[in-house]
């Protein structure tokens, strides 16, 4: 029997093949890449065509061995990475470092794990398309210059440290203008009337003033003619209308949906996506097409058919509508329709059923609904009310799945309407004209930064999710929460022949799990904005992305872009480099200090952002506080900043040592010595008096008073104490849980040693075994 090795990039999907294929294959993992360019040199040879320098990683060296050994011995090499570019280089880097016979080397691809697919693969093998290859070499090359070249200017002008990306800035440069946008927003307020009338037979109808009011006073007047008004029915519409299911998920449509119903972040989704696909339960997850193969239109009639009948069917196919589409070609679906649920994790399981719920749904029939409008007069008044119900008549693919919106595009339900006859006079229950104010744009979520990346142009199924984590990581962006703030309202409310006037309080502006730019982040888009405009510009950045898809297309070649984009871009790099500044990038000028008449400024520092009172230039050194969490470079008034320098502040001494109040990166805190006690938000650091520190000082000794079980004289390092999970033994800064049929209090110091020393043997044999079971995949 002939001797067949089967490479794939991952030990989950290696597994899974196994399953399939019967004696004489033998399925390895690559465990991904198994060279890339070397981690700390640039690895370009600029003057041989941007020859990429490869290197296999020092934790790569052994496996490659080992793979080597295993070809050798093989009559035939099947390489079977992801059909994407990036799958398509890790196959051609294991033809390249293994240095495998183009006779006896296989490319195969497949975009889902099952048995038909992987035997169908086996039986249409083709070579490595070196065009995609390329590709990838093209988008890993251009991302390394831009990164390596970029970022050493930044380190200069800004702070060390710093990184630039060429789609991650411009993901940056969303968020900072969505921001300053929020700021330079002004709200203006108006006035939405709403009424309740009821029909003869005591139906509640709900209806609204067809336009808004701008005053309190054009509001007011409106109510005092509809005091003694007749309300009618002017006219009734209804018509029928339609909703259609959305598309099958691609890579994009996946992340914004499971962000939206299931609250996962990009980087989570991603990673349950994989691991669906790599046990055989879903296609392949880097996608942006929305075809369906015949056997998923087949395979989903039939379950349809079997849980809802022929009334539900309505097999469709959707074209693909993103410019370049390109990763894999079908949609991302079960593999096999007839399974509605899986065993895995809570997770695995909720993610998988979003997917069969939208695959199924998107064949399903439309849904029928019958949508009413009244139109309601207002005697002596030219204004109409008009009330709207939906009433669904067939609930088609609705039964199954109904898609979720981001809050910007939310709208809601509509209920149905009594019935109801033109000239029907209506009783008048209530109105009310409630003050409501214009709403700011709202800040990125990781999902719609998603969908606004798609729609741009910028970047491809496979890029969302790392980019998105980059400038997080890079602390350009931080992901958080806004507290909203309360503000008053009016309520004119219309009761009999009364109207009421009651001021009300709501939270406005309140946000969760947004995407906010921090200082750092803002001064780096500004500097990037200014000096290199064209890696900064959106169509410049989608333009690339088309042509690295005409590099994959076979049409153009890599090198030939590497070429037109470094004789603009090197040169950028220099002059800016050269370029010298009267101030230090991103500094302001807020004004000056009263009591020194010295200047007072906010800037980037070493450690982030900072206030300084002084400049360099003085005899004087300058003095310098970190900004709050609340503040920012940008809104930091002079005030503001010289309420900084109030802090830290000296209360007294206790025990001869100086209480003091300061405030850190974490906010505000009382100091004693080397005992530090965080203060409580509700309370104001410049009001905390000695007593007040004393006291949260002593709080905080018997809290950790409380925390110790049990202390060793002989061994200080050495301690029993009492944790959220439970007591346990910390030793040399580490943690040891103890037995539970243990009693805390009776170890003494050799017991103690006991437990560290049988916890450290079965850390070591879950290792062991860990290693083991490695080797053996």
């Amino acid at each position: 029997m002939q001797n067949n090795l089967v490479i794939v990039e991952s030990p989950a999907k290696a597994k899974t093949i196994e399953k399939f294929l019967g004696e004489g294959y033998k399925v390895l993992s690559s465990y991904g890449h198994i060279r890339d360019l070397k981690q700390k040199a640039f690895s370009i040879d600029i003057k041989s065509h941007f020859k990429p320098i490869y290197e296999i990683p020092e934790d790569k060296k052994k496996l490659v061995a080992e793979l080597k050994e295993e070809a050798a011995k093989a009559d035939m090499v099947w390489l079977a990475s992801d059909e994407d570019r990036e799958g398509e280089a890790i196959s051609w880097h294991l033809f390249e470092v293994l240095k495998l016979d183009p006779e006896k080397t296989r490319r195969i691809v497949f975009h889902e794990i099952t048995k038909t697919a992987i035997l169908k693969a086996i039986e249409h093998p083709r070579h490595i398309n070196i065009d995609l290859v390329n590709a990838q070499q093209a988008r890993r090359v251009l991302d390394r210059i831009v990164g390596f070249e970029l970022s050493p200017v930044l380190w200069r002008k800004i702070k060390p440290a710093l990184s630039a990306g060429r789609v991650q800035s411009v993901a940056v440069r969303l968020i900072v203008e969505r921001e300053r946008e929020i700021n330079a927003f002004t709200c203006e307020a108006s006035y939405k009337v709403v009424a309740t009338f009821k029909d003869a037979e005591g139906a509640v109808i709900r209806a609204t003033l067809g336009r808004r009011f701008k005053t309190k006073e054009e509001a007011q007047r409106f109510l005092e003619k509809c005091k003694n008004a007749t309300f009618e029915i002017k006219d009734i519409t209804t018509r029928p209308v339609k909703k259609s299911p959305a598309p099958p998920f691609t890579t994009s449509t996946l992340q914004q949906e499971a962000a939206r119903k299931l609250g996962f972040t990009v980087a989570q989704t991603m990673m349950l996506a994989q691991r669906l696909y790599e046990s055989g339960l879903i296609t392949y997850m880097r996608t942006d097409s929305v075809n369906l193969s015949e056997l998923a239109l087949s395979s989903s009639r039939d379950a349809i058919l079997s849980l809802m009948g022929e009334r539900y069917v309505h097999t469709r196919q959707y074209a693909t509508k993103t410019k370049g589409a390109q990763e894999a070609h079908e949609a991302i679906r079960p593999t096999y329709m007839s399974n509605e649920s899986i065993e895995g994790s809570s997770q695995e399981v909720r993610l998988y059923e979003l997917i069969w719920k939208r695959t199924l749904a998107s064949q399903m029939a439309d849904a029928e609904l019958e949508k009413t409008t009244a139109t309601i007069s207002v005697s002596g008044c030219e204004d109409e009310f008009q009330a709207v119900g939906e009433v669904v008549t067939f609930d088609g693919f609705l039964k199954v799945y109904k898609e979720s919106f981001d809050e910007e595009v939310e709208q809601e339900d509509a209920a149905g309407l009594p019935k109801m006859e033109v000239g029907e006079v209506l009783q008048r229950e209530e109105i009310a004209a409630v003050q409501r104010f214009s709403q700011a744009p709202a800040r990125y979520t990781e999902a719609s930064l998603v969908r606004k990346l798609e729609e741009l142009g910028i970047g491809r199924p496979s890029t969302y999710a790392p980019t998105i984590s980059t400038i997080q990581q890079r602390g350009y962006v931080e992901k958080g929460n806004k507290e909203g703030v309360k503000r008053e309202y009016s309520l004119l409310k219309l009761t009999g022949k009364e109207i009421k006037e009651t001021v009300q309080t709501e939270m406005s502006g309140s946000e969760k799990s947004k995407l906010i730019p921090t200082d750092v982040g803002c001064v780096v888009n500004d500097f990037l904005m200014q000096y290199f405009p064209k890696i900064m510009d959106y169509n410049f950045t989608a333009s690339v992305e088309k042509e690295f898809d005409e590099v994959a297309e076979g049409e153009k070649k890599w090198t030939d872009l590497m070429e037109v984009f470094y004789e603009n871009f090197h040169p950028l790099v220099e002059t800016t480099l050269a370029t010298k500044t009267e101030h230090k990038v991103g500094e302001r000028m807020l004004g000056t200090d009263p009591k020194s008449g010295k200047p007072v400024s906010v800037k980037i520092g070493r450690f982030g952002p900072v206030v300084q009172i002084g400049s360099s230039d003085d005899e004087e050194k300058p003095r310098f506080a970190q900004l709050n969490k609340e503040h920012s470079l940008e809104t930091i008034t002079l005030e503001e900043a010289l309420d900084l320098f109030k802090l830290p502040r000296v209360l007294g001494e206790l025990d001869g040592t100086t209480v003091s109040v300061g405030v850190g990166r974490f906010g505000p805190y009382v100091r004693h010595g080397n005992e530090y006690v965080s203060i409580p938000k509700e309370m104001d650091p410049m009001a905390v008096t000695f007593e007040e520190a004393v006291r949260m000082l002593s709080e905080k000794k018997e809290k950790e008073a409380q925390k110790i079980i049990k202390q060793f004289p002989e061994n200080p390092d050495m301690q029993i104490l009492n944790g959220r999970y439970g007591p346990y033994i910390a030793y040399q800064k580490k943690n040891y849980k103890i037995p539970e049929n243990v009693n805390p209090a009776d170890l003494n110091l050799d017991a103690c040693f006991k437990v560290i020393e049988l916890q450290a043997q079965k850390a070591e044999m879950r290792k062991a075994k860990g290693a083991k079971a490695k080797t053996k995949k």
